[in-house]
């Protein structure tokens, strides 16, 4: 066959696939066999053949509705192969609108086949255009909004620079987590990765292109070639591949949107490459046959083996995805035995020839990657839209495929025939299992040995002999009424211990006349509706010998045990014959084709709407690891189990992609063939993508260099304002400071110097003052004190902290200084100042070392318990101090005043290279944010317990973050931060719950209002807990989404089945990117007492800090 005949070939294929598809989405049919005869009879006419497939599909009888809902349910008769006819949800068309049906159908395809002729265009590529269309006008609009770019996508380049060698992620450009996940997969292939990165086009279309093809074609390869080589040696942690999905919006041409299937791309995106590189195969070749790598790295054959109408056939085929039906199976290696037989096949084994007819599947040559789709998508006819199927289904890491080669053929067919013996002799086993564990007749069944053990425990109880009437009568009313006294139930023991009676009868009526005389009349309701005398109180014999109790309790016995010992044989043998079938394929015979799970494309959401990620194994590393749009992390087993097998959740794997074990080139890092050594990062790449990456590298360089050039700027700027300000508070204090105040000072942390001579270059806690300097000054302040002896005597420090509301600060300083007062009287304001500012350090030492709750937190009321707790240098500290010891509103008395005095000239005397003023204004810029994180925590957790969650929402996202930052730089710099993620999730799980009651009251304002609240406040949060990736925000996003998901089964009208629509792809988009998001909002001023006292009743309202979240 010549390269044109095998092109024709080719194209005609798949030109008779797209047909088949667009037949088996119109009418429903699976049953490729029953496509294709429909296709044969009409020559090709669409029209024709929805007439044919509606004439036999309206014979079917219609299926009962409420099974349309039973998606979720497996049972055994429907199990749906691959190109097999479903049972289920077949169009019924007998109704009185059927020719209806049928010309607006034929009208639809008549279309569709124009608009093929015109352009060329199929339905398939067209519906791509609309989902790449949507996706890049929703990229462009966002870029036009004006709004806040917080913490996730932050303007701040250095948050989005590449970590050492972490993967790159891919920026989701709008819906286009399809294109990650898929690009993700095929990247994280190295051998798909060279071939792209290594391709160069065919010399001739450096010229002009010759067809439309290579007009689309080419330029996308560029594209994809610029963009793995970005996701190879960029420095930027996540990459935008917009000019990728540029490319290929612009090789279409529609309007309407919807989000893209991945199935879907992945054939497209394929069938690219494939034309790609077939154009240069052909170009290199030399009178060879040319070799696409795509063909042999994607593509493997098939043989059909199979009887129509009474005729064998054999036909070779090739494949590159192979499809598999999920409902109605449990694990992979179901799906895979029913894709692989169609039909009735039991004429292929036999030699008599019979007209049934059916097929089998045996694979010739399996490609190295080897990709299944999993089909969890069904058409509900009933509800008239899509629906996804939740089943579960299991499959394996490691996938051995030799019982499905042809070259097992025979081997197989004996390994199946044994098992469907084994399992028709299972099938009996467990019915007679389940009459024995469902024993009865009627609609309550009990297993047979508890009924047998209950007939023994009956047979064995003995009857009590208290008569019910005797309990009514213990709780008559007072006043003398009593009820009418009955003869016990008739057992002989207790009988010869009551008191004889006048006559022997057993009824009532039979009682003596004096007792009758005696009695109270009863009223007649009671006397109607007293119970039996005789009746036991609890179920019993009435009448058995104990030689009938020993027989009937050995007979019980013995049932029992027959029945125990049964039921344990049965369960054995059908355990025996489950791990019988689990081993029919381990012989090694059986084990020669392995293939290694590689990755696994996940989708969560509804059958229109979603969000997908990958889940790729790194073998370098050994572990798998999760891509998520622009998120790159590290993951197990046991996370992809979760989101990947179904069955409880909304996500599951849609896609599995496995590779050949035993071709390790296909992972395999590329070497050096020089120095022998391994290729990484920008080594990799060919020199047109080393300059490429190169350029864009340093583009991102320049950026985080005008970046810190401008925080350069703005932090300049403010140290100018803040030392203007200073400059003008230090000249107003020396206006006010007297000229003899030069008091010799001391370091905080040793002793007064006493008569000793002070060392060379001493620091400014040490410098002496001159000694005239000191006496004046002492003499001044002893007059001072003399003349306000009198009114001081009664008003002493303490007693001022009572008179005044100070802060925390000038509370302590007055307390330090009214312990110094005897210091004061003997030496001096000098020695009081040392002795003060010492007292004042070791009471705030002991702060910051003590454990205190939540709601006693020091660091509010002292800036240098803040300090001390983060290791603040000495110096910072000092300065700090002595600036409160400065304040001039210490001078209410004169004794305060001096030591003020003494601090004020401390502060003069302290030189610009003993402080480093910037890392001094640093640290108080630090508290500064500190005490501004506590603001907006507090004032979202009081909105909280107001039950105010909308307001509350943005404070408590704020403090979260702004938090995060603060400890960021240490672990006393901010709050608990598990306290805020508590609060920050449950505020939204309170926001999503009213909601969601508000789009369930149907009303619409309340649904607007709700879905409004969502659109608004919660899904822009969404982002902010799924970026940090912990366990807690994880589980409650996912019950978030479980609660509006759930609406998807539920009947409603039809308006808000349009805006269920609209929304849940917005909840339901992963990204962790912020598009758009609030400004914080304004907080107002406290002082310091406001502020640690409001913020003690907030914390102590909360009871205790939550350690475990929800």
């Amino acid at each position: 066959m010549t390269v044109e005949q095998n092109v024709l070939q080719q194209h005609s294929q798949k030109h008779q696939q797209t047909l088949l598809n667009q037949l088996r989405e119109v009418t429903g049919t699976t049953d490729v066999q029953l496509l294709q005869q429909a296709l044969q009879v009409s020559n090709g006419d669409l029209a024709e053949a929805v007439a044919f497939l509606t004439e036999k599909n309206a014979k079917v009888p219609q299926q009962d509705e409420t099974t349309y809902y039973q998606t979720s349910q497996v049972a055994s008769d429907r199990y749906i192969s691959v190109g097999s006819q479903a049972d289920t949800n077949v169009i019924d068309l007998t109704g009185d609108d059927k020719d209806d049906l049928q010309r607006a159908i034929a009208l639809s395809l008549e279309e569709s086949n124009r608009a093929f002729r015109e352009t060329g265009i199929t339905d398939e590529e067209q519906a791509i255009s609309r989902v790449l269309e949507a996706s890049i006008a929703e990229n462009k609009a966002s870029l036009k909004r004006t709004h806040t770019e917080v913490w996730s996508d932050s303007p701040n380049p250095h948050d989005r620079k590449r970590i050492d060698t972490c993967p790159v992620g891919l920026k989701n450009v709008g819906n286009t987590c399809w294109f990650s996940a898929v690009i993700q997969s095929l990247f994280n292939l190295l051998e798909f990765q060279r071939l792209v990165l290594h391709y160069s086009p065919p010399a001739r279309v450096h010229d002009l292109p010759r067809n439309q093809k290579e007009h689309r074609n080419l330029p996308f390869m560029q594209e994809l070639r610029n963009l793995f080589s970005l996701m190879v040696g960029s420095k930027r942690k996540y990459v935008d591949p917009s000019r990728a999905v540029e490319i290929l919006k612009d090789a279409f041409k529609s309007s309407e949107s919807q989000q893209q299937d991945v199935s879907e791309f992945t054939h497209k995106l394929l069938d690219w490459l494939e034309d790609a590189f077939q154009m240069k195969a052909e170009e290199d070749r030399e009178g060879e046959k040319p070799k696409n790598p795509m063909v042999e790295l994607f593509y493997g054959r098939f043989l059909a083996v199979g009887v129509l109408e009474g005729k064998k056939f054999e036909n070779t085929e090739m494949f590159g995805q192979y499809p598999l039906q999920v409902n109605g199976f449990k694990d992979l290696h179901e799906c895979l035995e029913a894709a692989m037989i169609e039909g009735e096949i039991e004429s292929l084994h036999s030699a008599e020839n019979s007209a049934r007819s059916g097929q089998e599947h045996w694979f010739t040559e399996l490609p190295p990657v080897l990709t299944f789709e999993l089909s969890r998508f069904e058409f509900n006819q009933a509800l008239g839209r899509p629906e996804k199927i939740h089943n579960k289904l299991e499959f394996p890491s490691m996938l051995y495929m030799d019982r499905y080669m042809d070259r097992n053929r025979e081997i197989t067919r004996i390994k199946r025939e044994e098992i469907r013996r084994l399992k028709e002799h299972l099938t009996l086993l467990q019915q007679r299992l389940e009459r024995y564990l469902s024993y009865g007749s009627g609609p309550k069944r009990f297993p047979l040995a508890d009924v047998l053990q209950y007939a023994m425990e009956f047979a064995s109880s003995k009857p009590v002999c208290t008569s019910p009437v005797e309990d009514i009568d213990s709780s008559a009313p007072p006043g003398g009424t009593t009820g009418l006294q009955l003869p016990p139930p008739t057992s002989t023991a207790e009988q010869d211990s009551l008191p004889p009676l006048e006559s022997s009868a057993s009824g009532p009526t039979t009682a003596p006349s004096a007792a009758q005389q005696q009695r109270v009349p009863i009223h007649k309701p009671f006397t109607q509706s007293r119970l039996p005398p005789d009746l036991p109180m609890h179920p019993a014999p009435r009448h058995i010998t104990d030689e009938e109790l020993r027989v009937l309790e050995g007979c019980l016995h013995r049932w029992r045990s027959e029945v125990e010992n049964d039921t344990r044989d049965l369960q054995g043998s059908i355990n025996r014959i489950h791990r019988t079938i689990e081993l029919m394929y381990s012989d090694k015979s059986m084990m020669q084709v392995p293939y290694r799970l590689h990755a696994v494309l996940v989708h969560e959401g509804q059958a229109n709407a979603g969000h997908y990620w990958a889940y790729i194994y790194d073998p370098h590393q050994r572990c798998w690891m999760k891509y998520n749009d622009i998120s790159v992390t590290k993951s197990s087993w046991e996370e992809l189990v979760r989101d990947s097998f179904g069955g409880y959740r909304n996500a599951s794997a849609y896609c599995l992609m496995y590779i050949n074990d035993k071709k390790p080139f296909l992972i395999e890092e590329e070497f050096d063939k020089e120095t022998g050594q391994i290729l990484s990062g920008m080594d990799k790449l060919p020199p047109d993508l080393k300059q490429y990456v190169k350029e864009d590298n340093e583009l991102f360089d320049k950026e985080m260099e005008e970046w810190d050039a401008l925080q350069a700027r703005k932090a300049q700027q403010e140290k100018l304002a803040l030392a203007t300000a200073a400059a003008a508070a230090a000249l107003a204090a020396s206006s006010t400071s007297t000229s003899s105040s030069s008091p010799q000072p001391m370091s905080i942390e040793s002793s007064p110097p006493d008569n000793t001579v002070p060392q060379q270059e001493p620091e400014y806690m040490e410098q002496p003052s001159p000694t005239n300097d000191s006496k004046h000054l002492q003499e001044d302040t002893e007059r001072a004190i003399s003349r306000a002896a009198a009114e001081q005597e009664e008003r002493s420090p303490e007693a001022l902290l009572n008179a005044a509301m100070m802060t925390p600060n000038m509370q302590g300083i007055i307390m330090a200084i009214g312990k110094s007062s005897s210091v004061y009287e003997k030496n001096g304001p000098e020695a009081a100042f040392f002795k003060a500012i010492k007292l004042e350090y070791a009471r705030l030492l002991r702060f910051a070392q003590e454990d205190t709750p939540p709601e006693n937190d020091y660091r509010l009321q002292h800036i240098i318990v803040y300090f001390i707790q983060n290791q603040a240098p000495k110096k910072i500290l000092e300065r700090t101090l002595l600036t409160q010891f400065a304040d001039r509103n210490l001078a209410f008395d004169e004794r305060c005043k001096s030591i003020m005095n003494v601090a004020r000239a401390k502060l003069d005397l302290i030189k610009p290279e003993e402080v480093n003023m910037d890392e001094y204004e640093m640290w108080h810029q630090a508290y500064r944010n500190f005490r501004e994180t506590t603001i907006f925590m507090m004032s979202g957790l009081e909105l909280f317990q107001k039950t105010n969650y909308m307001e509350a929402l943005m404070y408590l996202i704020y403090s979260y973050q702004y938090n995060k930052e603060l400890l960021s730089k240490g672990l006393y710099r901010g709050h608990d931060d598990e306290l805020l993620g508590h609060y920050r999730r449950e505020c939204l799980l309170k926001l999503n719950e009213q909601a969601a009651a508000m789009f369930e009251s149907g009303e619409e304002p309340e649904v607007t209002t709700g879905l409004g609240i969502m659109n608004e406040l919660v899904v822009p949060c969404i982002p902010l807990l799924l970026i940090h990736d912990t366990e807690r925000d994880m589980l409650a996003v996912e019950d978030m989404r479980n609660r509006w998901c759930s609406y998807l089964g539920q009947e409603m009208e039809s308006n808000l089945q349009e805006k269920l629509t609209d929304f849940l792809p917005k909840l339901l988009d992963c990204s962790t990117e912020i598009k758009s998001f609030h400004d914080p909002p304004k907080l107002p001023s406290y002082s310091t007492l406001e502020l640690s006292e409001r913020f003690s009743r907030v914390m102590a309202a909360l009871g205790r800090v939550p350690t475990h979240g929800r």
